[in-house]
């Protein structure tokens, strides 16, 4: 189901006196009029229906809409011991309540990289509830010991007759070895309803049994994900974070690198020149705790890699999405304005930079998934005729002061997804 199929569009309205960052061009417009019909911008001149409602800017930037180029909603809004421990319910409903909450913040679009939320995605498409656009990867797949695995060290591997995890049955995660395993897991996923699929290509932090720079897949399993992946017309994205499960990655026909934090210089030059994505994160050390020293040595050097891996990234021209990763810290999910306005201090982009990246940039990432989009029916991302009108409009200038974005209930006065006004402190 496509958003286009999904419910009776809303009711157009006529934005006046705006000016416009329209998520590509550096420049804000002189003061205008954006006039929005059936959930897309409409054509300049076009006459507004006489219905319309009218909502005055009064001189305030209108943008697109955020995105995020990794989330997992069903992990966002549930602790560890919800997720592991509590009713099967628990998470999904949490998920739920973290989309609304993700929606106020400004991001209206979401490459979700882990989890089974195509179901909360068909939900949202209708407007049932409100919630950003989702590109799902549903269950990540992961090679046993992988980054992916959560069973038991003392469970047998399932080849060998061990049980399922807990976390494997809610469909978060597919643990798959060899070549025929890894071709069901991600058909699997695409039968679920996954617009790309995400695969473990390296150690991770929060894993229990995968130190940092241990390669995860062998490239004939890793090329066997992107084969499956290519007959439904999309593309595979891996976690991975050191060069030399990037450069395996690379290989197999890997289009998005997700972190890539311990990256060499030579590995960057090398992501830029193939043309590969690389959606990494502004992480700093304290946004993650780890209570034993194993795990928190591992986020130290990551995150002590998150300023090099930017810029070299920007050095070699690599093509950066911007995302945020979090998850099982509910409390913490508010982070996720912090960080995106963190691009524009800590980590040196211009606010413009900035911007373009978590608005027409991130969007030409999600294209990628070509006939499994589910929004293929206009562009993300900008403010141009016939583009989707996800909207935002900010009290004051973000292409100044990024730092606005931030205090999304405090600086956001208009929040538009699809036409549909879901925030209005303007009347």
């Amino acid at each position: 189901m496509t958003s286009s199929e999904s419910h009776p569009a809303p009711p157009p309205v006529l934005i006046t006196d705006v000016r416009v960052f329209d998520g590509v061009h550096d420049e804000l417009s002189d003061r205008r009029t954006v006039y929005v019909a059936d959930g897309r911008i409409a054509a300049e001149g076009e006459s507004p229906a006489p219905e319309a409602r009218v909502v005055d800017g009064g001189g305030r930037v209108l943008m697109p809409g955020l995105s995020d180029a990794h989330v997992h909603l069903f992990m966002a809004g549930s602790t560890d011991e919800e997720l592991l421990h509590g009713p099967a319910g628990t998470a999904h409903y949490n998920a739920l309540a973290e989309a609304g909450r993700m929606l106020l913040r400004g991001f209206t679009t979401v490459r979700d990289m882990g989890g089974p939320v195509t179901a909360l995605r068909r939900t949202l498409d209708v407007g049932r509830f409100p919630g950003p656009r989702i590109y799902a990867s549903e269950g990540m797949v992961s090679q046993t010991s992988g980054h992916g695995d959560f069973s038991e060290i003392h469970d047998a591997v399932r080849e060998f007759g061990g049980p399922e995890s807990r976390i494997e049955a809610t469909g978060c995660v597919r643990t798959a070895d060899g070549r025929d395993r890894v071709l069901a897991a991600v058909r699997e996923q695409l039968k679920r309803g996954a617009s790309q699929i995400k695969v473990y290509a390296g150690g991770g932090v929060c894993s229990k049994y995968d130190p940092l720079d241990v390669q995860q897949f062998t490239l004939d399993e890793l090329r066997a994900a992107v084969e499956a992946a290519a007959d439904w017309g999309t593309y595979v994205a891996a976690h991975v974070y050191n060069s030399a499960g990037i450069r395996r990655a690379v290989e197999a026909g890997i289009r998005s690198i997700e972190h890539g934090h311990l990256a060499s210089e030579q590995t960057m030059a090398m992501l830029a020149r193939k043309g590969v994505w690389l959606s990494t994160q502004p992480w700093l050390e304290s946004d993650h705790r780890y209570p034993d020293p194993e795990r928190a040595e591992k986020n130290r050097q990551v995150c002590e890699g998150a300023k090099r891996t930017y810029a070299w990234a920007r050095t070699y021209g690599v093509k950066l999405a911007f995302g945020t990763d979090l998850f099982l810290s509910p409390g913490e999910a508010h982070r996720q304005s912090e960080m995106f306005v963190r691009l524009a201090g800590h980590f040196g982009f211009s606010p413009v930079e900035a911007l373009r990246m978590a608005t027409s940039g991130n969007a030409e990432l999600f294209r990628l998934c070509g006939g499994r989009d589910p929004y293929k029916g206009a562009r993300l991302g900008v403010i141009e005729p016939g583009a989707w009108a996800d909207l935002l409009l900010v009290n004051g200038d973000p292409t100044q002061d990024l730092g606005l974005l931030a205090d999304p209930g405090k600086n956001l006065a208009l929040i538009m997804k699809g036409g549909r006004i879901h925030k209005n402190q303007l009347g």
